[in-house]
């Protein structure tokens, strides 16, 4: 009897603790900003010269402190002391614009709908899949739409070598 009784003290345990751990195995991180990166929405993708072309409305992102600040010069009537999910868009300029992904740009992902049952989306902090892969996504019809969150683009000799997606709450 004891036996047993060990042995499922430590299913439990073990059970509690894998329950506590955070989807991914990592808490958020922001995404470094670099002079080489903009950030924006993925309005279409299409392909043109054997490369796809993304056309991005390109908006300011801000997190933390930044986003506070730039909250309260922009928002300071609201009665609100920042940002309700601590950051902030600006996006004064809807024009769209063209760039190339590269055929080898790494793409990191934060939630899509991996299975076909958008209930199963969850969230894998910065999980890569292919260029193609992440073309497919941009081009279905999903309860989950990915074109629906900001993308961090790392743009190298006019191309776009890196796509990070943006969670936002």
């Amino acid at each position: 009897m004891k036996k047993y009784a060990i042995i499922a003290v430590v299913a439990i345990a073990c059970l509690t603790a894998f329950s506590f751990a955070p989807t991914g195995g990592r808490e958020y991180v922001p995404v470094e900003q670099t002079p080489d990166m903009e950030t924006g929405y993925i309005e279409n993708v299409h392909k043109k010269n054997d490369h796809y072309l993304l056309s991005i409305d390109q908006v300011d992102w801000y997190e933390g402190e930044a986003a506070v600040q730039k909250f309260l010069e922009r928002e300071a009537d609201s009665g609100l002391d920042g940002p309700p999910d601590d950051y902030y868009i600006i996006n004064d300029d809807e024009t769209l614009h063209d760039l190339p992904i590269a055929s080898d740009a790494e793409v990191l992902m934060q939630i899509y709908n991996r299975t076909g049952n958008v209930l199963e989306a969850d969230i894998v902090w910065n999980e890569p899949i292919s260029v193609d892969k992440f073309i497919e996504l941009l081009s279905t019809e999903d309860d989950l739409d990915i074109k629906g969150f900001p993308y961090h683009l790392t743009v190298k000799d006019g191309e776009i070598i890196r796509i990070v997606q943006q969670f936002v709450p």
